[in-house]
């Protein structure tokens, strides 16, 4: 089987490296072209519901420690991502905001997407505990290839 075009959360931990790695031997191999992909969970606010923590002020610099952290991690990733696929004719890295679950379905299941490249632990730095069925919706619900690393 040959890939045209691979894409690869990355969310600049080491539980993505292995995925990235991989995903750079096989575009290399098919000489593919190669996203990089970090997504910004935009669901906080609808997770957390308006009652947390019921002080006042509690709720919004929470969500504001949140965005800073994932701006964080988003850089790291595409640190990580421009370091792994150095060299790489068609590389690029890009940033999407919604939620990291159905967004990477939806990935999984474009069809411009040849293969789609993740450790199931991907995105869970910060993540929302749902990303922790992330393997199981791919698997159920992915309908183009993609390969899962621990």
């Amino acid at each position: 089987m040959t890939f045209r075009n691979i894409v690869v959360a990355v969310d600049g931990s080491a539980a993505s490296q292995e995925a990235l790695n991989r995903s750079v031997e096989l575009a290399r191999q098919n000489d593919a072209a190669l996203t990089g992909v970090f997504v910004i969970d935009a669901g906080w606010p609808d997770y957390i519901g308006n009652d947390w923590q019921s002080a006042v002020g509690a709720r919004q610099p929470f969500l504001d420690y949140i965005r800073r952290e994932q701006e964080q991690q988003a850089e790291a990733a595409r640190g990580q991502f421009e370091s792994a696929a150095e060299g790489l004719k068609s590389a690029r890295f890009t940033l999407l905001a919604g939620d990291p679950t159905d967004l990477l379905v939806e990935l999984a299941n474009n069809d411009a997407t040849d293969l789609l490249v993740l450790s199931h632990r991907v995105f869970q730095v910060s993540g929302r505990p749902s990303l922790k069925s992330l393997s199981k919706r791919l698997a159920k619900l992915a309908q183009r290839p993609f390969l899962v690393f621990p």
